[in-house]
């Protein structure tokens, strides 16, 4: 193909890109794109080329090796044949999710790409394609999942030094970000250019916000986004972090998606509602056509219950984690009860009308890998629709204490994420192999760990 051949079909492909990115490109050249996939953390990792070496048709490697670190960079040796070989994976570009990357100077495009084998098979252990195992065995029995993600995060100092707690942010008045503040305007308007600087980067790349709400927390913001595709909002969660991390540091602030950042503050969550909808009819299995509720929602609950118990490494995957369901009125559930309108329990049922019936999962933290979290999550609705597990009562009251609680330990998790046959046969054993040899890596480095808390407290007082 010669130059003229080439340049015309490059325009093509860019032509024929998302209408909010060729809005932001304009007149202008694009330079840059971006191969991104993400890792078992769910962060991006992936190549950056000029835009004139990257075609749809392209194929581009990455070692497999990327998959068996944990999350302060740490290799970790497991019983995989050839592990160290480092053999190279395939990245098959997903033109549908290219979108804009609204903080470079020069214009620059982002694809996630999915991984596949060298021998074209989907990658097992990467955590888009066990998003899309679970999806699979959905469409097979002619049920769409529908999803809608709330995003909470805190805004906070430049913490340059591990050692210092993190602190709130400065707003707009110079004074720091006070908490229980839920609901308040005034509070959100503090942080306003960061929010205006969210508003105009989702904008360029097409993501849409439902609404943004001040949390609980001494600058603790939530996003809340709209329902839909499970795959579609998994991505659309991965692209806000790191979208929401630029909006903050571009004004002089960090944004971080711990879970329990500060002490006494609330934790971060990811709530997911969830609800089903039947391929050939349209509607909500969730509920009859009388508006009533169906065995199918009955049996996602309780599914939901049963299953979950395994789930939790993928719900709250690091040790810091577990100090979101320690702390009462905190606004965390630390139990899987469920209830009409009852926000003390794991399982929430909202109020809405019949076609709207969903299943709101509180228990997840916003540290989570969000394809991982939302497979584990519609899993365990599986399951228990599929094996016509009966839910427990309903709760009738606040629920500080449950007979069947969330462990309060990553080790005691990984415990019962060993012991979830049925859950791990669902979510593929390879990944969950791998996935559990990595949080115990990282449960044990930690353990190493001498805090400041110990040093204060026990090296003249012990």
């Amino acid at each position: 193909m010669d130059h003229a051949q080439t340049s015309k079909a490059r325009g093509a492909w860019i032509d024929a890109l998302p209408p909010a990115f060729l809005d932001y490109l304009g007149t202008r050249r694009l330079e840059e794109v971006e191969c991104i996939i993400p890792d078992i953390a769910g962060m991006s990792r992936g190549k950056a080329m000029p835009s004139y070496k990257f075609t749809p048709e392209e194929t581009f490697f990455l070692p497999i090796s990327l998959f068996y670190q944990t999350i302060s960079g740490e290799y970790v040796d497991m019983e995989i044949e050839g592990q160290w070989l480092e053999r190279d994976v395939v990245l098959r570009p997903d033109m549908a999710t290219a979108t804009a990357v609204p903080w470079a100077e020069d214009a620059t495009l982002q694809v996630i790409c999915d991984l596949e084998t060298r021998e074209g098979a989907p990658l097992p252990i990467a955590p888009r394609n066990v998003l899309k195992r679970v999806l699979g065995l959905y469409a097979e029995r002619g049920w769409q999942p529908v999803v809608a993600p709330e995003l909470e995060f805190y805004l906070t100092k430049p913490n340059i030094d591990p050692n210092e707690p993190i602190e709130p942010p400065l707003g707009r008045t110079g004074r720091k970000g006070a908490s229980r503040q839920a609901y308040s305007m005034v509070a959100v308007d503090e942080y306003g250019e960061v929010i205006d600087t969210i508003y105009d980067f989702a904008e360029a790349q097409g993501l849409q916000i439902d609404t943004v709400i001040q949390e609980g927390g001494a600058g603790q913001i939530e996003i809340n986004l709209r329902h839909g595709d499970p795959l579609s909002l998994a991505d659309q969660v991965f692209y806000f972090k790191r979208t929401i991390r630029e909006a903050a540091l571009k004004n002089g602030v960090f944004a971080t998606f711990m879970a329990k950042p500060m002490r006494d503050e609330p934790g971060s969550a990811m709530h997911i509602h969830q609800s089903v909808i039947d391929l050939a009819s349209g509607r909500n299995i969730f509920s009859a056509a009388d508006g009533g509720e169906t065995d199918a929602f009955r049996h996602f609950i309780g599914g939901s219950q049963d299953y979950l118990l395994s789930a939790v490494p993928l719900l709250a995957p690091y040790v810091n984690s577990y100090r979101r369901f320690t702390a009462e009125g905190m606004s965390a559930p630390s139990n899987l009860e469920w209830a009409s309108d009852n926000r003390t329990t794991g399982l929430r049922i909202p109020t809405s009308d019949a076609q709207a019936r969903r299943v709101e999962n509180r228990v997840i933290g916003i540290d989570c890998n969000p394809y991982l979290a939302i497979a584990a999550s519609l899993a365990c609705g599986y399951l228990g629709m599929v094996n016509r597990t009966a839910p427990r009562p309903p709760a009738q009251h606040e629920v500080w204490e449950s007979e069947v609680s969330l462990p309060v330990v990553l080790g005691d998790a990984l415990d019962l994420f060993e012991e979830g046959a049925e859950l791990r046969a669902v979510l593929g054993e390879e990944f969950c192999q791998l996935y559990g040899d990595i949080k115990r890596a990282e449960y044990e480095e930690y353990q190493r760990e001498i805090s400041p808390w110990e040093r204060q407290h026990l090296l003249l007082n012990a």
